[in-house]
């Protein structure tokens, strides 16, 4: 029953934000040379109408600025790794870093967002107790305009809508992306329903480099499986919404017992089959467990951004093939077009994917 209803709300949301236009989270009043911007949280701030210089509050806003305007950033939360670097527009590379302003211990740099000279600071990502104060701190400490725009998963298109309109000349740019995001969760969601009387299958998002870090359910980390539809197979009282999640013993891991276990790039996928320890497990006596492909970004979240939308193509399409019936390789050379504008090969994407299809399917391997 509770997975009924937060399906309802969720399509109720999606559904409100694709007939209302701009929605309820966030609208703008022009009034000559600026607007009167009312934003997610409910604040009026007045910003320039014509952007083409912003700043990022974290590193959520920069992976979403970044597919839509990268050419109007003017700093960076974290400077791009060298893994990094090949998919993402190259001048993020130069780019000053200012920090972020959540997270486990805030790193904003202020010096820096004042030396950068963005007309806007955006913070993009889920509602946080207290943003509204935080947005108006931050505002009151540089004296630029600074405003929060709702992107979770339920919001991600509009976000992306409501980003077109404000930066000068990106209203087609963030359409198509917000069309894309509406045709995924829409996809996801009418699938989900497809299963919903089907036994659920247990799903573990297993993080760190012991793989005993896990995003719970309920936790913003796990949306993903929540949209797909499989059962979370980690249940904590206590949820966390960190990265690394919680961390569970092996003994707790043996409890679970997940049909299916997702490892993050650097974990212990590749030593979990001939570990005695891991071999109890369900999910490695069935050859179901996968490492996540994660360049640029994890396909799962860490943060969660619209990193998300290729985690719901490659997990439905891993998990219920039937359903998500389309090629994969095509599927993320499609998706790393459109984000970065990246023109991946068929060799590229195989790669990518390599530790993270059925291992039956690999030519040469498990027969």
């Amino acid at each position: 029953m509770k997975q009924k209803s937060v399906s309802i709300v969720f399509i109720i949301i999606l559904l409100l934000s694709m007939l209302s236009g701009c929605g309820a989270q966030a609208y703008s009043v022009q009034t000559g040379e600026t607007f009167l911007f009312t934003d997610s949280s409910g604040r009026q701030v007045q910003i320039p109408s014509e952007i083409t210089r912003i700043a990022p509050s974290g590193a959520v806003a920069t992976m979403i600025l970044a597919t839509i305007a990268p050419e109007y950033m003017v700093s960076v939360s974290n400077s791009p790794s060298s893994s990094q670097y090949q998919y993402l527009p190259q001048n993020l590379m130069k780019l000053p870093t200012t920090g972020q302003l959540y997270g486990s211990k805030s790193t904003i740099n202020l010096e820096a967002l004042l030396n950068a000279n963005p007309q806007v600071i955006i913070d993009l990502g889920d509602a946080k107790e207290g943003i509204d104060k935080d947005m108006d701190q931050l505002q009151k400490q540089t004296g630029i305009p600074t405003i929060f725009i709702q992107g979770d998963l339920a919001h991600m298109a509009e976000a992306y809508r409501q980003l077109g309109k404000l930066l000068s000349g990106k209203t087609r740019r963030g359409e198509d992306i917000a069309t894309f995001m509406d045709h995924t969760i829409a996809m996801a969601m009418l699938n989900k329903e497809k299963i919903r009387n089907q036994e659920p299958i247990s799903v573990m998002y297993a993080t760190g480099t012991s793989g005993l870090n896990t995003n719970a359910e309920g936790s913003v980390q796990s949306q993903v499986l929540d949209l797909i539809g499989v059962k979370n197979a980690i249940v904590v009282s206590d949820i966390s919404n960190k990265g690394g999640g919680n961390t569970i013993s092996m003994e707790q891991l043996y409890l679970f017992d997940p049909d299916i276990i997702l490892f993050t790039t650097g974990s212990v996928y590749e030593k979990v089959g001939n570990e005695p320890v891991w071999s109890r497990l369900h999910a490695v006596q069935q050859d179901r467990y996968y490492e996540i492909p994660g360049l640029p970004y994890n396909w799962m979240s860490n943060p969660p951004s619209m990193n998300m939308i290729l985690g719901i193509y490659w997990m439905g399409n891993l998990i219920y093939p039937d359903l998500y019936s389309y090629d994969m390789e095509d599927k993320t050379k499609e998706i790393y077009k459109l984000f970065w504008n990246y023109d991946m090969s068929s060799e590229e994407a195989e790669s990518l994917l390599y530790n993270s299809t059925e291992k039956r399917m690999r030519q040469g391997e498990i027969q």
